[in-house]
């Protein structure tokens, strides 16, 4: 009989954790021109796996449609590249990246991300993986997000911002507090991968 898993930490216990060291600017890549869609691509492509997750303007009214996904983000274990979707010269590159069974893309919570995905770009994401599913092969039931996933896996605290949690994401934009939020959700999520030894067969 297989042993149970450790205990998730609570949210008090996360609380007392030291932060999460995440990307900083420097590391962060807006994706605005074709040649800037090119360089993410081989960079990307280069890596084999990513972190990866997106971001949509909230909606709080009853019948509104979100129109997101607005930011797409992907992290390898040193960078991160952010498309945004309004950008119609690049939509051909991200999609291609989303669809790309070549390269495996990881997350948390990653279905309304997907239905975003097909909804917005008409396409089938290829080759994803959600960290929720490893989470559950080891024994937890209920479903672990990215801040309990790095308290358990590095005994650190991951700091999200309400503030930028319900930003605009569709703004033109972005603060660099956007930046740094949408980033460090990718990366956070392939250290945790790195972490499991999930890439060590494959990778």
């Amino acid at each position: 009989m297989n042993a149970a898993p450790p205990p998730l930490p609570e949210r008090e216990q996360i609380a007392l954790l030291e932060p999460f060291e995440g990307l900083e600017l420097r590391d962060i890549h807006l994706v605005q021109t074709r040649r800037d869609a090119e360089a993410a691509t081989e960079a990307l492509l280069a890596s084999g796996v990513v972190g990866f997750d997106t971001e949509s303007k909230p909606t709080f009214a009853k019948n509104e449609v979100s129109g997101g996904p607005h930011v797409i983000q992907f992290a390898t274990r040193d960078e991160a590249w952010l498309f945004q979707s309004h950008r119609g010269e690049l939509v051909d590159a991200v999609a291609a990246l989303l669809a790309s069974t070549r390269l495996l893309k990881v997350g948390f919570g990653l279905s309304g991300d997907l239905s975003l995905i097909r909804q917005r770009f008409g396409i089938e994401p290829g080759a994803v993986f959600d960290l929720d599913t490893a989470f559950r092969q080891r024994g937890y039931r209920k479903s672990v997000g990215v801040k309990t996933a790095v308290a358990l896996v590095f005994d650190r605290r991951f700091i999200k911002s309400r503030k930028a949690t319900t930003s605009n994401w569709a703004n033109r934009q972005l603060s660099d507090s956007q930046l740094r939020y949408a980033a460090n959700d990718a990366y956070a999520a392939i250290r945790v991968y790195d972490a499991l030894g999930l890439g060590s067969a494959g990778d």
